[in-house]
């Protein structure tokens, strides 16, 4: 559809019958390289035809591919970067920034001392064995970092802002870094702006500039030439990067890139902005924090008690005493917590994108599971967006619109006859009714329908989309494109509720004139006459009321209605208002100002309105009953007739037969406490604004309910950044909201929200799993060797040797499982599919720690339970103590060790749920398993290989000695299955009250 006044001036350039022909210049000194970026001061003061010439690009057809491909290489991408990349190498030196690292490499050195003290005979094996530990650990670490930088790298190109620019005469959409100096911005209400440019064509548009200049007002733009001396506030005739449109549309040039935008220079004094923890990683740290303090106290009393019972006389037996009690604290604390945390968050957001729900920040997982409000769009999330004109109501009756969806295959008929090919006198007053309400819809249309390879769809607004299907459906459409040609446009916002499009009549010696399609209440009330057939007649009351009781009657139907007006402006006579409007520049750039426009839309001429359907999705109705299940509530929030809005949701299940729908209007007459009375009880809000919706979420949030908002339009973005989860439409939604959500519907389906709300909830849980593992392991390491010290006499340790330091376990040994039973348990634990039925509980509360008294009760029953069963195993193989044994130490103290390191891995099904049975879908998770096998060989490997036995003080244990040491190790799994059977017994005895 032509956009183009025939009286439209040329921008760089000059129109002939051969299309975009170049002015040509001198070119100035700053432009000597068509790529290099005009300064914003200095661009101001150009005009339009030679910013665009510097430039090297044709406004019309933008570049070619090529040539941007050409650009984008030279110059790279437009991208912000804060600060230069860190190398790999110093990402795997960082993993050696640790305490505990520095106390293991201290060690090393002391290991090391003694080991030269002492004759340096042999290797200094224990000095070995740590630093080998100690770089494992390092590549460990460094690997999950890898990992989580590239999910993380992974999602951020999946949630990367789009813009809309010209390239080869056509308008296609490319990530905003691949756009370069020189190309077109196309440029509509929603848009984020992808770059720094000079504004060459404008219509209404207006841009919201906070972001830079901190004016809460939206700026005009227009093109233009302005004094170079201006403020960057002051620049009408330019865009910048980072800002956002809010009305209009228009074109820019490209003019700046990258770190050379305003934003990009804004980001230079940024560098050295610290990333805040997340409320998680906050927790996470303090715990780590809590458990180093708890353990290096508790080394040292170990390290006290052992110096105290034994008779350390030498270097090697203080060596001995040093090297535990430095093993103990490293063993003990979850060092690696923060990279499995980061794994598993990461992971799961790239599980959750597959799901089509991108979620923007790893941070805000953790609020996701504690949602307990959704407030909801109706029509693209609730309903399948593919709106279809079903019934037109005129003067003369109505016509029912066969077909659905944007395939154009159906037909416009009342009763037998269908119109548009009928030639039936008694049907030509309806067929001119119609044929002027489906076209003139079409005309005040922004939207296209396209074919591609046999596949119709739609580019713009679906319910614009609709009236051309049903106009294509009515054979008009070829008619209408020759006939009319726009000259001006007066855009749709939620403050009017219409559109409006000026176009010359060709048929009718290209007279002007206006139509106009909108809500049916707001264009009625601006009407004065009404269509019959061919006839205008005076609009009286009773066709009035009539026309509103049409209106209601579709609403009551479940459809969005859509009325259609017009207004011939003449060129002369008492009327004059098009040679007025033609007189003016306004519409040299298709522009009708907001004055003009509300001078022109009165005295319409009314014609109908459409009854459109945008039936539910087949999901949408067990996404909303799994919400209340799990204790969500769901709210719509809709802009459509309150009629078509409780329809849809009593069919969904929203709210019940008895439910209400209130209006916007009537949230305005409400104050402060019937405005929180009324989000308590209703769950349908039609007819609203976008201010309201942030009245509602803050009514909500000011009760405790944690919400999801979703929004796709420009004005939504205050409230999507105001609710605790702003979910923005992928498909429909502006990049305003894309980049004001932290959340990102690919689909625009509702049951994708739930979808990610259980999956929020799965990954929290899996976070709470692998820090009950993790914690409850690590407490068992360190209670095996406290009491193993305080009850050596008990159990045989003393006399089983005449060393002066008898220990249950050895320093590497202790290392050893740090290493073996930590991070691949602990990373599979997180990939764990839903163990406990996630949606039957109620959200989590706000402030509920992760680590509940509950938790921690278990981890210390745990933690007991293996230091018992390893000690016991040591007493078993040993002569004396509480069980009589015949094996010497080495043996003994290595049927513990390995009984610990099976007990570990037990407890990974232990630690797969705090209720739920750890057998319960034993083979789901096959990296689980993976991580018992691995955990299992590796025992076995330093339990039988010479050269491990060597260096970590193991022998090798016959098939008696593996059985024991199983069916003990197994103990940790049926102690907490008892546990977990009282825990369910109580847990159903309070659920019955």
């Amino acid at each position: 559809m032509c956009r183009r006044s025939r009286t439209d001036r040329v921008v760089g350039g000059v129109w002939g019958v051969a299309g975009w022909t170049p002015c040509h210049r001198a070119p100035r000194r700053v432009c000597d390289d068509p790529g290099v970026a005009v300064p914003s001061s200095e661009g101001s003061a150009l005009g339009r035809a030679e910013a665009v010439a510097d430039l090297g690009v044709d406004p019309e057809a933008g570049l070619s591919g090529p040539e941007a491909a050409r650009r984008l290489e030279r110059d790279g991408p437009n991208a912000l970067v804060a600060s230069a990349p860190v190398p790999r190498w110093r990402t795997f030196l960082a993993q050696f920034q640790d305490p505990l690292i520095y106390l293991l490499l201290a060690a090393v050195v002391v290991a090391t001392g003694a080991w030269w003290v002492e004759g340096a005979g042999g290797w200094p094996v224990d000095s070995v064995v740590i630093a080998v530990i100690v770089v494992l650990n390092a590549v460990l670490g460094y690997s999950q970092e890898t990992r989580a930088e590239q999910a993380v790298a992974a999602l951020q190109r999946m949630t990367e802002v789009r813009a809309t620019v010209v390239r080869g005469g056509r308008a296609v959409q490319v990530p905003a870094r691949e756009v370069v100096l020189g190309d077109v911005l196309v440029l509509a209400e929603g848009d984020s702006v992808a770059a720094d440019a000079r504004v060459v064509t404008a219509n209404a548009l207006r841009v919201a500039e906070a972001a830079l200049t901190g004016e809460s007002t939206a700026v005009s733009k227009a093109p233009g030439t302005l004094p170079d001396d201006l403020p960057l506030g002051d620049r009408t005739n330019a865009v910048y990067r980072g800002t956002a449109v809010t009305a209009g549309t228009g074109r820019a040039v490209v003019t700046g890139t990258a770190m050379d935008t305003e934003m990009g220079r804004i980001a230079r004094l940024l560098e050295s902005t610290v990333r805040q923890p997340t409320p998680l990683e906050r927790e996470i740290a303090f715990i780590g924090r809590f458990l180093g303090i708890a353990v290096v106290v508790i080394a040292v009393v170990v390290m006290a008690t052992v110096w105290l019972i034994s008779d350390v006389r030498t270097a090697e037996d203080a060596v001995t005493v040093l090297l535990l009690g430095v093993s103990l604290a490293v063993a003990a604390v979850p060092e690696g917590l923060p990279a499995v945390l980061s794994v598993v968050l990461s992971v799961g957001v790239q599980q959750m994108a597959r799901r089509d729900a991108i979620v923007k920040d790893l941070s805000s997982v953790e609020t996701l599971g504690s949602a307990s409000v959704i407030c909801t769009d109706k029509t693209g999330t609730l309903t399948s967006n593919e709106m279809t004109v079903q019934r037109v109501v005129t003067a003369s009756g109505s016509a029912e619109v066969t077909g659905a969806g944007y395939r154009p295959e159906g037909v416009v008929h009342d009763g037998d006859a269908v119109l548009g090919t009928t030639a039936d006198p008694d049907h030509e007053p309806q067929r001119a009714e119609g044929t002027v309400v489906l076209s003139g819809g079409s005309l005040a249309s922004n939207s296209e329908l396209r074919q591609e390879e046999g596949q119709w769809s739609v580019l713009g607004d679906p319910t614009e989309a609709a009236f051309l299907v049903a106009e294509r459906k009515m054979g008009l459409t070829e008619r209408r494109v020759r006939r009319f040609t726009r000259v001006g446009e007066a855009p749709f916002t939620s403050g009017r509720k219409r559109m409006s499009t000026v176009h010359l009549d060709h048929e009718r010696d290209d007279e002007p004139v206006l139509v106009t399609k909108g809500a049916p209440d707001v264009v009625l009330a601006r009407c004065t006459r009404y269509r019959r057939g061919m006839e205008t007649l005076v609009l009286d009351e009773a066709t009035r009321a009539r026309a509103l009781a049409d209106v209601e009657d579709l609403s009551g139907r479940a459809m969005r209605t859509i009325g259609v007006a017009y207004r011939p402006l003449g060129r002369s006579g008492s009327d004059g208002a098009g040679t007025r409007l033609l007189d003016t520049a306004y519409l040299e750039a298709g522009e009708v100002p907001a004055e003009v426009a509300e001078e022109l839309e009165q005295d319409l001429v009314w014609v109908g309105t459409v009854g459109m359907i945008d039936p539910p999705r087949a999901e949408a109705g067990e996404a909303v009953r799994d919400a209340h299940r799990a204790g969500v509530r769901v709210v719509m929030i809709t802009g459509d007739h309150p009629s078509t809005a409780l329809r849809i949701a009593q069919d969904l299940g929203i709210t019940g037969p008895d439910g209400t729908a209130l209006t916007g209007a009537e949230l305005d007459r409400l104050d402060e406490e019937g405005l929180a009375r009324a989000v308590t009880e209703v769950d349908v809000f039609a007819r609203v604004a976008p201010e309201h919706k942030l009245q509602i979420v803050d009514a909500l949030q000011s009760q405790g309910h944690v919400v999801a908002m979703t929004g796709d339009g420009v004005n939504d973005a205050p409230a999507l950044r105001s609710a605790d989860i702003g979910v923005a439409m992928g498909i429909t939604g502006t990049e305003v909201t894309k980049e004001a959500g932290a959340m990102i519907l690919r689909d625009d389906n509702f049951s994708t929200i739930v979808v990610a709300v259980r999956q929020g909830r799965v990954i929290f849980d899996n976070i709470k799993k692998f820090l009950r593992y993790l914690l409850s392991s690590n407490m068992g390491e360190v209670l095996t060797v406290f009491l193993g010290v305080v009850l050596a006499p008990v159990i045989g340790l003393t006399d089983a040797s005449a060393e002066a330091v008898v220990l249950p376990l050895l320093a590497t040994q202790i290392l050893w499982i740090n290493l073996v039973t930590d991070s691949a348990p602990a990373l599979a634990l997180g990939m764990d599919p839903e163990t406990d039925d996630v949606m039957a509980r109620r959200p989590r509360r706000r402030g509920e720690r992760v680590i509940d008294a509950r938790m921690w009760s278990g981890i210390l029953a745990v933690g007991a339970v293996m230091a018992v069963v390893s000690l016991l195993t040591i007493d078993v193989f040993l002569p004396g103590g509480l069980v009589e044994g015949q094996d010497d130490l080495t043996v003994a103290r290595t049927a513990g060790f390995t009984t610990l390191v099976l007990a570990q891995l037990f407890n990974v099904l232990n630690s797969r749920s705090q209720t739920v049975s750890g057998l319960k879908d034993l083979w789901s998770n096959r990296w689980l398993w993976a991580a018992i096998v691995f955990g299992v060989v590796a025992q076995v490997a330093v339990v039988h290989l010479p050269v491990l036995q060597t260096a970590f003080g193991t022998a090798a244990l016959d098939p008696f000695h593996w059985l024991v040491c199983t069916l003990l190790a197994s103990c940790v799994l049926w102690s907490d299955e008892l546990i977990k059977l009282v825990e369910r017994a109580r847990d159903r005895r309070r659920a019955g009250r």
